[in-house]
């Protein structure tokens, strides 16, 4: 699965891509604040964080919980199968 982290640039995110607009980057900027701010709020236990990216193939946002020392993705949304289904419809499209 291509999965991308956010990024607040287009430069780390896609080199060759279109600049991302200013208040696009702004969103950016604080989405990334609030999921450092729940991480350090351990809201979901010591161990765990909550990640977010996007399916390069689908273009939807992830949304994972993953346990920081370990890696492994305890939860994801939408779920691996969600997001094979949406790639094969848009390869249908």
């Amino acid at each position: 699965m291509d999965i991308t982290p956010l990024h607040t640039t287009s430069q780390a995110a896609a080199p060759a891509a279109a600049p991302m607009p200013a208040a696009q980057q702004a969103e950016n900027r604080q989405l990334i604040q609030a999921v450092h701010a729940v991480n350090a709020s351990e809201m979901f236990g010591e161990d765990s964080e909550l990640t977010f990216s996007f399916d390069r193939r689908t273009k939807h946002a992830v949304m994972r919980l993953v346990n920081r020392k370990t890696k492994e993705v305890i939860r994801q949304i939408p779920g691996e199968h969600v997001l094979r289904m949406a790639e094969l419809a848009g390869q249908r499209a």
